[in-house]
Formats: structure tokens, sequence, C-alpha cells
């Protein structure tokens, strides 16, 4: 009959003893869904923790998403309406048909080794990065019982990276190169990631003045030596001067004449501005008299030390302290000559020697400056001048938003001159040198042995140096281009005997253009002035209303970590020390004579 419901019809025929559920109008049962109203329904993702058996949880110790998508409304409870499963997957198993199936984990003789880090993926062919890894013996000849650092692929960023006897290195804890005292205030703290980050685009510069002379290069050394007959390096007895910012009458001229704002020497300029690739310790003394702001270095200072393999995986240790409780010793005996601080020593002398050693020495054939040397006295000095130029020069540092010019002036050095071959005129050079104590010594980096190598593969010779003395060399090329220098003559000395380190011989000459090197480095000098000028900011920022007040900073990078740190020092730091502070005293303003 329609339009009449079966529960009315029931209700007239008053048929109570039919069978059938009881007619109701309530759509749950105690509060609970009767049953699902479709199948096809879901509530999204959800994780069924009431599910029993390997359908759910054991599926790889996890939920997969195509077993998640298809859990319908009710599917997890016990129902009179579940399907149950025919078939018993936990029964499954699959056969593994693959051929000579290789071990990936044995510790019996022969057995390859192989330990990957938390999260590694792909294969050990892969070896994915903190992986360490043990050739079997099914690799080739000559490499059984290798060590090989992983670092290809993807994952493995929990994972410890092993090297060589890496268990048995002991551990590097070198000292300050000045002792913190208890009334320095700590001021600012940076480490090198946010210094590499900073970029200040400068002009090339200009002179202002130039003092001293300089000989002409001697062009032999440019050639191979001829085998069985070495030159030897000569130790010759010339006064050379690295007189320290504030004690430069020069400079004390210049700041006087409102000629720049901050004053500098290359030296130390380049220290600061390749700071991000050192690994020793180091420090600058800055002072702040009225607006002037000098950057200065103390008599018994690091900077000037040409550090060897500094940057090297495995650089030269120190020799053993005494026996302390939680000391590790180094094994490196006190008297030994491949400690850090002889090596710079001995590269410091090699240096200097070098450079007065290659050039020609001629009263007559000589390049004079504008101006003689401004350190040398004829009265009091004994010993003949080194050929040495000294080039003010000028840098812009100003950005858009400076209400006043920021201006830089440097005191830079050249070594040598030359005549070009093309055009006849005299260029200028940077000669420097890089030593060898022994390739096969601890602490020289993987270097090749330069009396075979040098000739036959110099650019590996070269690019191990780039490796192992980064911050050195960019050093080098960051002074040679600050003082605008046409070229860069570089040195390969070696010691006569691995076990002497008095005597050395020059086995070759490489000549580069300085922009050119720094290219090859990856050396940027936007970013070099970038630091530069973020430390001034600093300095000027501390200084508040007192324009007049005198400050003193010290600029210290630490020992052990990649952080420079900036203190507020007492203005009389270093002075009663007698050290050379390099304080900047009214001479250095041009008002009087040197304290």
């Amino acid at each position: 009959m329609p339009g009449i419901s079966l529960a009315n019809t029931i209700a007239e025929l008053n048929l109570e003893d039919e069978w059938g559920p009881e007619v109701t109008t309530a759509t749950t049962l105690d509060g609970v869904p009767y049953a699902p109203f479709s199948k096809g329904d879901k509530l999204g993702r959800m994780a069924d923790w009431t599910q029993e058996g390997k359908e759910g949880r054991d599926r790889g110790g996890r939920y997969g998403r195509g077993y998640r998508d298809q859990q319908a409304f009710g599917a997890g409870t016990s129902s009179l309406f579940a399907v149950q499963v025919a078939e018993d997957e936990s029964s499954f198993s699959v056969v593994d048909n693959t051929r000579n199936t290789a071990k990936t984990r044995g510790f019996g003789r022969g057995g390859g080794t192989v330990f990957r880090g938390r999260g590694q993926r792909g294969g050990a062919q892969r070896g994915g990065r903190g992986g360490f890894q043990r050739a079997g013996p099914n690799q080739p000849q000559g490499r059984q019982n290798q060590y090989y650092d992983q670092r290809g692929g993807r994952g493995g960023r929990g994972g410890r990276r092993f090297g060589w006897r890496d268990y048995d290195k002991p551990q590097r804890n070198r000292d300050s190169s000045v002792a913190i005292r208890p009334g320095w205030v700590m001021k600012e703290e940076i480490d090198f990631l946010r210094l590499t980050k900073l970029n200040l685009g400068t002009s090339e510069g200009e002179d202002l003045d130039d003092y001293g002379f300089l000989y002409y290069y001697d062009r032999s050394y440019d050639k191979p030596p001829v085998k069985n007959a070495e030159r030897k390096l000569q130790s010759l007895d010339r006064a050379a001067y690295n007189v320290t910012t504030s004690q430069d009458p020069v400079i004390g001229q210049l700041a006087k004449d409102d000629e720049a704002t901050i004053f500098a020497t290359s030296d130390i300029l380049s220290m600061l501005m390749c700071s991000t690739r050192s690994v020793y310790s180091w420090d600058i003394v800055i002072t702040k008299q009225g607006n002037k702001i000098f950057l200065d270095k103390r008599l018994d200072n690091t900077i000037d030390l040409a550090t060897v393999n500094e940057n090297a995986t495995d650089a030269p240790l120190e020799a053993d302290a005494p026996n302390t409780q939680g000391n590790q010793q180094t094994g490196v005996k006190p008297d030994s000559i491949n400690t850090p601080g002889n090596l710079a020593i001995e590269a410091t002398m090699i240096n200097h020697n070098f450079a007065l050693q290659v050039v020609q020495e001629s009263q007559t054939a000589k390049v004079e400056m504008s101006h003689s040397n401004p350190f040398y006295v004829a009265s009091e000095e004994t010993e003949p001048l080194a050929s040495k130029a000294y080039k003010y020069r000028r840098f812009d540092l100003s950005l858009e938003t400076d209400e006043e010019p920021l201006h830089l002036i440097v005191r830079t050095e050249v070594d040598a001159v030359v005549k070009n071959n093309i055009s006849g005129d005299d260029q200028y050079l940077i000669v420097k040198a890089l030593n060898e104590f022994d390739n096969k010594a601890q602490g020289s980096g993987g270097a090749l042995d330069w009396r075979t190598k040098l000739a036959s593969q110099r650019g590996a010779v070269v690019a191990t140096e780039m490796k192992n003395n980064s911050c050195k060399l960019a050093r080098w090329a960051t002074q040679a281009i600050l003082a605008k220098a046409d070229q860069m003559k570089v040195g390969f000395v070696s010691r006569t005997n691995p076990k002497n380190a008095q005597n050395h011989v020059v086995l070759g000459v490489m000549g580069y253009k300085p922009r050119e090197f720094a290219s090859q480095m990856n050396l940027s000098l936007s970013n070099g002035w970038g630091i530069v000028r973020t430390i001034v900011d600093l300095i000027r920022g501390m200084a508040g209303d007192e324009e007049d007040g005198d400050k003193k900073y010290v600029l210290v990078k630490d020992p052990n970590k990649s952080v420079i740190r900036l203190y507020e020092v007492p203005i009389g730091t270093f002075e009663d020390d007698d050290d050379g502070a390099g304080t900047v005293t009214t001479d250095a303003r041009g008002e009087g004579e040197e304290e």
C-alpha cells in the first residue's frame, strides 16, 4: 500500500507474535552505533591500536600509507560484520634466489665489515656520510685492510667518521696567544659562520706616498735548478723593519692631517681579513683615540710568524706537557724541531732570507722611492738596508647610509722590482717562500716529495700547499693585492736534511698574479673588507658619546674554536709589561715624541 510505512501496518494489524526485530525509532544502542552506516566511509588517518595480529602493527614496525588509507569506519572493532581473511598472510615468506649473496656484516677472518651511521641511505657502493668501511679479501690487490672515509651519498648524519687510528689521536688543546686577564670585559663574540656572510665592495685604493728602495729580481731563480747543484739558502745580515701601526711616524703624520679614520699595516689587516681561515690563536690590539682607530700588534705576537701546515687535517703536534691528570700526551719530545712553534720560527727566517737572496744588490741598478726608509737611522745602524719599499695607500670603506666618509690607510710592503718583457716597465713583486720540513713526518699533511715531484707535478704540489697552508697563502695574496703588486714570487725551500732545521736549499720559484692566485684559493676580498667594517662599527658603537675618550680593545681568536672575541681592556694594558702593546701615543697623533 503506497504511502503507508511498515511500522504503521504492523501496529494496525497488532501482529505482536510475528518474528523480527523490535520496532524502534532509536538509531543507537546505549550510545554506541549498532553497525557501520557504510563500509566505504572513512574517518581519515588514524592509528588503530586495538587491531590484533600482523595485519597492522607488524608491517615493518609502523603503519604504511597504503594500509591506513584502507581503514573503514568500524573496521578496528570486533564486529559480527567483519570478514575473516581466508588466508593467513603471516605464513607467507619471500624466497631469496640471489646467487652468491655476500654477507653484509661479518667479524670472522677475511670478512668485510661495514658500519653506517643513523639515517644511511643507499648501498655500500654509495658510502654514506659518516660511514666506515674496511676492504675485505675481494678488494683489489694492495688495498686490503685499508680504511676509507665515506663522504659520498646522503644520510649517515648521526654516524661517526673514522680515520686512520682515529681512536688514538691526541686531543689538541692549544694555548691562547695572549693571556685573558680578570679585568678584561668581553664585549662581543662572533663565530666564523657569521663572518663568512659579510660583504663590502671597495675600490682598488689610491697611493698616498712611498718610502724606501727596491733591488731588481734575479730571474735565474725562475729556472729549475740543475740536478745535484741545488742552491743553498744563505743567511744575510740586512736591516728590515716591521714596525707596528702606532709607532710609524708616517702614519702619525697622516693621522694628524686627518687623512683617514682607520690606520693599520698590511700584515695586521691581512690577518683580520683572512681570520675565517685561521686555526691558531692570534690577537690584535685596537686603540681608539678621539675619532681615530689604530690596529696594532704586540711585540711578542704571533701575527708576524709564518705558520706551517696550520690548516692540514693532521697538523703538527705540540710537545708533551707535564703529566697532569686528564691531559692526553701527544708523544712529541720537548726538543723536537717539528713542533708548530719551532716550525713557525724556521719558516719566518726562511722568508726573510729568501727575499734578500733572490735580488741583485747593486747601488747603480735599483729603484728609489719618493722618500728614504722612515725607520732607518744611519748613525745608529751597522747593517745595510734590505730591499724594501713601503707604500701608504688609502681605501674607502664608506656606505651609502654614512653621513661622513670612512677611510682606511694601510702601510703595504713590496720586496723587489722586475722589468716587464714586453713594455719594459718596472713591476713590483711580493717575494715569499714555502718550506718543506719532512714529507714523511707527522704533520706533513700528505705533502709530496718536492725534490722528485716539484718539476713533474707542480700543480699537485701547489694544490697540497693551498690546502695545508690556506690561511698563510691567503694572507700573502691579500698583502699583494693591498700593495697593488704586479706579481707574487713564491719559492720552495726544503731542508738539506730532514733532521736539521738550520740548512736549507732552494728547489724552485713560481710566479703568480695576485688576483688570479686569490681566485684559485677562492679568496674573497669583499668578505675581508666586510669583516674589517664590522669590527670598526663595533668599536665606534661602543664609544658612545665620549668622542674624546681613549679606549683600548683586544680582538682574540679562540685557540680551540672558530670564534673571535672582543675585549675592552684598561688603557694602560701591556705598557707595564714592556711587551710593545702598540698603544697609540701622542706621537702617533703628531703631537709629541714616542713613549
